[in-house]
């Protein structure tokens, strides 16, 4: 399969590079390829007439879109409504990234492909506004995949590093610390999404639309925080805190977990988030061990 990725140097476009070796891949980050001029677009899909452009670029640092609505905007919905229609002029399928925070929170169950949406702040709903722009677009070509709390070996470089890495920084400093335990999500691993795209992809029965895709389970950012900590055999008090699901005055959905239905009815099941996130902390404990002996 012929793909174009954008966003080659994020965690998760950094896994699917990894993981797609069977597949031929042109990938760009943005200094080789601006979503947001549409003639760079066209002229990039175009040219190489793709059987997939999979988009892994996001603004997706939610405080700042709260500051910047104008780069946030840009970014999540008319980049991504000018990606779509460019897949539609060449015959692409177009492969998108959504958000848990489409949602309000509002549910105890997780959230299906079909629920309502109801964004509580920038980031969700410039989100939400490129799904529905890319699906109005192109809505034969394009796939709006929405997934929650990654986390991968390259790091989030616009949230300097992820929730696990920076956890663990966190325990060679403190021996205490105050983490939510107000938000209940599925956090994911991006080696695990990675796989679960690339299978949906090349699935005979893909068809356009939205799909959830998530490490099966949920917990809240405390209860991660504490299996973070023990698998990685740190030892550090933490101390739950129940701020509401605000952060000043933005809000986040108290309970934002994702139902793989779709992906699943394909035979498509993500593991556990318990055996992934313990999967990526030996990982971690790997490199750092060959980094200290090549010293």
């Amino acid at each position: 399969m012929n793909i174009l990725l954008i966003g080659k140097t994020g965690q998760l476009g950094g896994d699917i590079l990894r993981n797609g070796e069977s597949h031929r891949i042109e990938a760009h980050d943005e200094r080789t390829l601006d979503i947001t001029a549409p003639d760079a677009v066209r002229k990039a899909v175009s040219e190489l007439k793709p059987d997939v452009v999979i988009n892994t670029a996001a603004f997706h640092n939610v405080p700042l879109c709260e500051a910047d609505v104008a780069s946030a905007f840009r970014v999540n919905c008319a980049a991504v409504r000018d990606l779509a229609r460019a897949c539609k002029a060449a015959g692409s399928l177009f492969v998108t990234f959504s958000t848990d925070y489409v949602f309000g929170g509002e549910k105890r169950t997780p959230y299906r492909e079909d629920d309502r949406p109801f964004p509580l702040q920038m980031y969700g709903l410039s989100k939400l506004a490129g799904e529905i722009y890319a699906l109005s677009a192109a809505p034969e070509h394009t796939v709006v995949i929405r997934t929650c709390g990654l986390y991968g070996i390259s790091g989030a470089v616009s949230k300097g590093g992820n929730f696990v890495d920076n956890r663990i920084r966190d325990a060679e400093t403190t021996d205490s610390l105050e983490m939510s335990c107000d938000q209940v999500v599925c956090p994911t691993s991006t080696d695990d999404l990675s796989r679960a795209v690339l299978e949906l992809i090349a699935h005979p029965r893909i068809e356009p639309g939205i799909y959830h895709l998530v490490n099966d389970g949920e917990c809240t950012w405390y209860e991660f925080t504490l299996a973070i900590f023990e698998l990685a055999g740190k030892t550090v008090r933490v101390t739950p805190v129940d701020r509401g699901g605000m952060s000043g005055e933005m809000r986040r959905p108290l309970y934002s977990v994702l139902a793989n239905t779709k992906a699943r009815a394909l035979g498509i099941v993500l593991p556990h988030w318990r055996d992934a996130l313990e999967r990526f902390v030996t990982i971690r404990r790997n490199l750092s061990i060959v980094k200290e002996n090549a010293r």
